[in-house]
């Protein structure tokens, strides 16, 4: 089964290295001309002006991954700890597809004594709502020694992730990139694929979890960049190498539980050329501002004199804390036979937990927002309940249940909702939803939406009542993961174009377990029709034999 697997990362990941060569070639009739200066921006007969929203290439293309889950140990560091594994891996394996694609990935669970699921993060799954992978959400877990299937379609193109969505899988191992090949905004000459940017502690985040619950957010030990760094001597940096001349694109995910970054490599600008799946406007920078669950693509020049750079990860400490800050590093080497380490020193930086500029996140696909047909205002806020700390919206704290996700509870016609599920029905086909965020609280958090990209309408200090400047609704930013200023407001848009039970929830893995959530249920009449029954009942029986037999008792929010 390792060897499918690796046999089908080695054989899809190549041909995504050559910029300018998309996979698909254009037909007779095309208009895409890839002999033009703007080579890069086309795809076959689609371009990077497609509004992929309505129009998606059918390349008859199926790719096909197998994951294993294990228990394990390893040193990403240099610090042996208990890891969760992909395929013997962290990250595991890249995903990698062309636009318009279909993914197949078949999910074994050989964790001991764990549940789990696979979460595609930002992957829009029209129509194919069951296949999320958020327990409680859209599934039962899935029982140790149990398989499943995740079918979707890749309608989006660009850089993002997967990882388990149970209880904190996804911060001790279960993890890994996904990237979908299309067009860019910007020309490049080599692909270096996804770079994770992740926190790290040298005990298990479900060890931390209490300390997280009764005295807030536990210090991390160190960082990783692409799952590698050092720690006290121990352990080895990540390293890449540029030829002079060159320019590089890096996929850039930051996959931490509680950690916004600034990223940066010295002497060297970005440019920046996608906001999660969305292609932008590039525009030029030293650092890249990036909150958790975000992804920005990047473009390096290699313009610099002959020599070894230190890239950085920096941990915001405004949010966040962290023994390792200013040692998150890896290594650009010009000449990748040097082994010395690089000299270059540290540039300026506001410690701030923001998000890059709202007028540089312009997508290409400039798409204004329509006016609201629905908008519901929520308050952040924070509770403490027999003596652990829960998040709330509205006053309400969300609690799931593994046993019974919603999705099952919506095919079984059971419309008798608890305040913990924390449901927003929208039942209109094709309206505009508005979403006000209040955040009285000085932290901020990454809010992120499955099943949709929202439109960022305003987002800033202080209290949005309508009455300050206008809501952006032409040239806004649209992407899936917007941070929520401490004492601030964030004010999100989207539409209502895909039926199904979607989550929104901060991506701060500890808020997620103790209750920063909601849910929709979006087009109830149409799920039925789109959902494989079957696939839905048949994990949660096994799922409640055996968390019946094992005693499996749930302690978190359910996602």
């Amino acid at each position: 089964m390792l060897s499918r697997s690796l046999l089908a990362v080695a054989s899809f990941l190549l041909p995504s290295l050559v910029s300018g060569s998309p996979l698909m070639r254009k037909s007779q009739n095309s208009t895409c001309e890839y002999d033009s200066v703007d080579a890069y921006a086309c795809w076959g007969d689609y371009s990077l002006s497609t509004n992929c929203y309505d129009e998606v290439p059918d390349t008859g293309v199926t790719r096909e991954y197998w994951f294993d889950l294990t228990n394990t140990t390893a040193a990403p560091d240099g610090v042996e700890r208990v890891i969760l594994a992909i395929n013997g891996s962290v990250p595991g394996p890249t995903i990698t597809a062309d636009w318009g694609d279909t993914v197949v990935v078949h999910l074994k669970n050989s964790l001991e004594s764990n549940g789990t699921s696979l979460h595609f993060h930002g992957i829009r799954q029209n129509n194919t709502n069951s296949q999320d992978g958020v327990a409680s959400i859209t599934q039962c877990p899935l029982a140790p020694g149990d398989s499943m299937t995740y079918t979707w379609r890749a309608t989006q193109y660009g850089s993002s992730w997967y990882h388990s969505h149970f209880a904190l899988q996804a911060w001790n191992g279960l993890f890994g990139g996904i990237q979908i090949n299309g067009p860019h905004s910007a020309p490049y000459d080599e692909d270096l694929g996804i770079l994770f940017l992740n926190d790290w502690s040298h005990e298990t985040a479900d060890a931390l979890y209490e300390v997280a619950q009764t005295s807030g957010p536990p210090q991390m030990d160190n960082g990783l960049i692409n799952g590698t760094n050092t720690y006290d001597g121990a352990g080895s940096r990540f390293t890449t190498a540029f030829e002079s001349g060159k320019k590089y694109r890096m996929r850039l995910v930051n996959g931490a539980i509680d950690t916004h970054f600034k990223f940066f490599i010295d002497n060297h600008n970005l440019t920046v050329i996608t906001s999660d799946f969305v292609p932008i406007n590039p525009y030029e920078t030293d650092m890249v501002s990036i909150g958790i669950g975000q992804r920005y693509d990047v473009i390096v020049e290699a313009n610099q004199d002959t020599g070894n750079y230190w890239m950085r990860a920096v941990p915001q400490t405004t949010c966040s804390t962290n023994a390792n800050t200013l040692d998150i590093k890896g290594i650009v080497r010009y000449d990748s036979s040097s082994t010395d380490d690089p000299t270059t020193d540290v540039i300026d930086y506001d410690d701030t937990c923001l998000d890059e500029d709202m007028d540089n996140l312009v997508p290409v696909v400039s798409l204004d927002a329509g006016s609201s047909s629905y908008d519901e205002t929520m308050a952040v806020g924070l509770s403490v309940i027999n003596g652990a700390f829960k998040w709330t919206l509205n006053s309400v704290t969300f609690l799931s249940d593994w046993d019974y996700p919603t999705l099952q509870q919506v095919l079984d016609g059971n419309d008798t909702y608890r305040d913990g599920q924390q449901i927003v029905e929208l039942p209109e086909r094709n309206q505009w939803v508005y979403f006000i965020i209040q955040n009285n609280l000085g932290l901020p958090h990454p809010i992120h939406l499955h099943g949709h990209d929202f439109w960022v309408l305003a987002q800033g200090p202080g209290t949005y009542d309508g009455s300050g400047a206008a809501l952006r609704t032409t040239d806004a930013p649209r992407r899936d993961v917007a941070v929520l200023p401490g004492t601030g407001h964030l004010v999100i848009g989207f539409y209502t174009d895909n039926p199904g039970i979607w989550l929104m929830h901060c991506h701060i893995g500890w808020h997620t377990s103790e209750g920063f959530a909601l849910q929709l249920v979006e087009r109830i009449d149409e799920i039925p029709g789109i959902t494989d029954a079957g696939y839905v009942g048949d994990a949660c029986a096994s799922w409640e034999t055996y968390s019946a037999a094992a005693g499996i008792v749930q302690i978190d929010s359910g996602v």
